[in-house]
């Protein structure tokens, strides 16, 4: 008999779950039908309305498919909302989230709902606990602003870490819902930012750096218990520690101070002055005869960072380079080179952040990514904006690599110069002319890869590359007197007219050379001959080299540097000279010029060189020292925007709305204490387990029925063993018994003792010891009652319930 009635239960139970399995294939049969609609609205409604749990989920699951899919789903709001207090989880999952849909649009009726939202805050599944007042948040009805930011305190003082975590989350939806509220939610911040859970912690930190950014006095007895803490913290939870304790820094932390020495070299004699400083001070070596000094705090920030370099998440690693270049000396650079450079054999995204953070590090100190320059070698494979951000940062760390990957990089731009992308080549023309300003040592060489293009057939590579030549020939004219013949020759063959342009303005700059004996009259002789063939740029160079070499011609002939035996006809001859009558012809052709700019500019010349009174006026004007031309790199004077931000990329700071830099270093004399940061006597390090308050917690009784203080009944989740070291692992791990023995007989020691202040001023100090012996006896007593209460309700699950008689 035993046997056909399990034969009978299973048989019922295999019925059911056919039933079950028939009515959800007909339920999808009915939502895909008539082209993608969801039934009628009379059936959803009735779906709803029903008693059955099954088939109320089943008409939630189709209003929350036609709300992603786009329709307006508004005229269920009431059959919704009434299954608000159903008791599935799943129910309540789908009404939770068609309430933040739609509360806005009717928020008479999501009123409705916030009294049994409020009692889902008690209910002993933390998962309802945390949905509820994510939901309580969310709705965007200012009239229960109030509710929530007690919805938000109840949480705060939450057993599980994940209602807490939740509560920091809603804290800045209560702010934009209603700013009035700022104060009583600036003190659950502080609360919150002295959790022992790195899960809840990491959540408080994005909604300080919303709610209060600028609120310093909430973070100095948590700095060190955050900076601990991060090594624990989930990637989010890093990325808002770290933005939060940069600026933090900045504002707390004084501007490095820097020492000058007597002695420059690194001998015993000074390590042995420098010795008597703290430990935990750290030096470094900024410049010769300089010391920087750490300060002991920010040097805990640094080497709390420095295991997160380790990261698989390139925006902790990013995160950490914001911290090192913003808030530490030069010498910690080369912590985070190697991290950084990793990143760019990443996806393209990544390589792109990666290389414009690089790229803006290494405007200012390039040193530390010199020795892993053939991470930036430009691959066939790569983007025009990664090949770009390469280019910059190998002529970055040029002057700073060793001879053998000097010679690779300048092999590598060559090879691209002669490419066919004409913007690679563009680009690989000018940094090799950034590399030959940045070391004159590699300038001959850099100079005969630029004279190899000017040949070329490309006019873009030649323009480019007799621009970047211009640049070298001006920073050392007297130099390469002969690199200007070679120019000159290379007009016969160069074609491009910037190229040609480029040329002549050469040749007119250095008419001057040898006291005029160079190449610059001839050159214009043989221009003269085909002036009306060339470009109007050319036209313009043309007629700008007769004016410098006639200006030149004047100033010799007017200092007398002219022959004597040639003094007597000086003034016949004047206008009989090659060059005047040179000049003269080429005013003549620029006169009868299509060209109105180019015809102005010859009347100007004409006008200044044709009275000896206004030469020294054209002196001024057309022979005057120009300043040697810097090639700066693409991406100069992003170097002060912040690591990380949007604005580094795009370069200027008014395109990127709600940039907000860095602060600037406090000064030494308004800089907080740094005892505000030492943790509180007795409070370990500094982040409380926060005391269940309401349903969260024990309330402790004294004599009289007075209050005393709230112990926790559970601990909250932290990491098992050392919160440096592996991987973190959850566990629930409760208050040590002990150490909260100690805390309750401690605040019932004060509380007595205080009584007996008042009350026996006049007993005998004998008495008062007899007195407080008991009184110790009876809360060790009690002390046992409440851990055995503690256990069984543990065991039985209602944790939340309170003693004393309270709900």
């Amino acid at each position: 008999m035993e046997s056909l009635s399990r034969i009978s239960s299973l048989l019922e139970t295999a019925r059911d779950l056919t039933l079950e399995a028939a009515q959800s294939a007909s339920a999808a049969g009915r939502i895909s039908h008539k082209d993608g609609k969801y039934g009628t609205p009379a059936e959803t409604k009735n779906l709803l309305n029903s008693r059955m749990e099954r088939e109320v989920l089943d008409g939630l699951r189709r209003v929350i498919a036609m709300m992603s899919r786009g329709v307006d789903c508004s005229e269920f709001f009431a059959d919704v909302v009434k299954n608000v207090a159903a008791p599935s989880l799943e129910i309540k999952k789908l009404v939770y989230i068609y309430l933040l849909r739609y509360a806005e649009s009717e928020p008479d009726l999501a009123l409705l709902s916030i009294n049994t939202i409020q009692k889902a805050l008690n209910d002993q599944n933390q998962v309802v606990r945390a949905m509820a007042i994510r939901v309580m948040s969310g709705i965007r009805v200012p009239v229960i602003s109030q509710i929530v930011a007690l919805g938000i305190k109840r949480c705060v003082t939450d057993m599980s870490a994940y209602v807490r975590k939740s509560a920091a989350l809603a804290i800045p939806k209560c702010y934009r819902l209603d700013p009035t509220t700022l104060p009583q939610l600036t003190e659950y911040m502080g609360t919150l930012l002295g959790d022992r859970s790195f899960y809840v912690v990491g959540a408080a930190a994005m909604g300080y750096l919303e709610v209060c950014p600028e609120k310093w006095e909430l973070i100095h007895p948590h700095y060190k218990g955050l900076v601990k803490m991060l090594i624990d913290m989930d990637e989010w939870g890093q990325l808002a520690v770290l933005r939060l304790l940069t600026a933090y820094a900045r504002s707390t932390f004084p501007l490095r101070r820097k020492v000058k020495t007597n002695k420059v070299d690194k001998g015993g004699a000074e390590e042995a002055f420098y010795s008597d400083q703290s430990e935990a001070e750290d030096t470094g070596r900024d410049k010769v005869g300089t010391v920087v000094i750490v300060d002991p705090d920010l040097l805990l920030l640094l080497k709390g960072c420095e295991p997160l370099l380790q990261s698989r998440n390139s925006a902790v690693i990013v995160a950490v380079a914001r911290v090192y270049r913003h808030l530490a000396p030069s010498d910690y650079l080369p912590v985070i080179a190697g991290p950084l450079a990793s990143l760019v054999r990443g996806p393209v995204d990544v390589q792109h952040m990666a290389l414009v953070n690089i790229v803006a590090i290494a405007l200012q100190s390039p040193q530390p990514f010199a020795r892993y320059s053939t991470h930036f070698l430009v691959h066939a494979a790569d983007p025009p904006h990664i090949w770009r951000l390469k280019l910059e940062l190998l002529t970055l760390i040029f002057q700073y690599t060793n001879t053998h990957t000097k010679n690779l990089i300048l092999s590598e731009l060559e090879y691209f110069a002669q490419g066919h992308s004409k913007d690679l080549v563009q680009e690989a023309v000018r940094a090799i002319g950034r590399c030959a300003q940045s070391q004159t040592k590699n300038a001959a060489r850099c100079f005969r890869l630029l004279l190899r293009q000017v040949e070329s057939s490309d006019g873009t590579l030649v323009a480019e590359s007799l621009t970047a030549i211009r640049h070298i020939i001006q920073q050392n004219p007297n130099a390469h007197s002969k690199t200007v013949v070679r120019l000159a020759k290379a007009l016969d063959t160069a074609s491009n007219p910037s190229a040609r342009a480029s040329i002549i303005w050469l040749v007119g700059e250095f008419a001057g050379m040898n006291g005029g004996n160079n190449v610059a009259a001839d050159t214009l002789r043989l221009l003269a001959k085909g002036f009306t063939g060339e470009s109007e740029q050319a036209k313009l160079q043309i007629v700008l080299l007769a004016a410098k070499v006639y200006a030149h011609h004047l100033n010799a002939t007017q200092s007398g540097t002219v022959p004597t035996e040639r003094a007597e006809e000086e003034e016949e001859e004047e206008n009989k000279h090659p060059i005047a009558l040179l000049f003269s012809y080429i005013m003549l052709l620029a006169r009868y010029d299509l060209s109105y700019d180019l015809r102005d500019r010859a009347r100007l010349y004409k006008s200044i060189l044709s009275a000896p009174s206004s030469t020294q006026l054209a002196t001024l004007l057309l022979l005057a020292p120009k300043p040697t031309p810097q090639a700066p790199s693409p991406s100069s004077g992003r170097e002060d925007f912040t690591i990380g931000s949007a604005a580094i990329v795009l370069g200027k700071e008014e395109d990127v709305m709600g940039y907000k830099s860095l602060p600037e270093w406090v000064t030494i004399s308004r800089a907080p204490s740094p005892s505000l940061r030492e943790a509180p006597a007795g409070s370990g390090s500094g982040n409380e387990t926060p005391r269940s308050g309401g349903s969260m917690g024990i309330i402790i009784k004294g004599a009289g029925g007075r209050t005393v203080g709230v112990s926790p009944m559970v601990g909250s989740p932290r990491l098992s063993g050392s919160p440096n070291v592996g991987s973190p692992r959850w566990q629930d791990v409760r208050e040590p018994a002990k150490a909260q023995k100690k805390d309750e007989k401690q605040e019932m020691d004060d509380f007595y003792a205080s009584e007996e202040d008042g009350d026996d001023d006049d007993d005998d100090d004998d008495e008062e010891t007899d007195e407080d012996e008991d009184d110790e006896d009876e809360e060790d007593e009690d002390d046992e009652d409440e851990e055995s209460e503690e256990e069984s309700e543990e065991e039985g699950g209602e944790g939340s319930k309170l003693l004393g008689g309270e709900k």
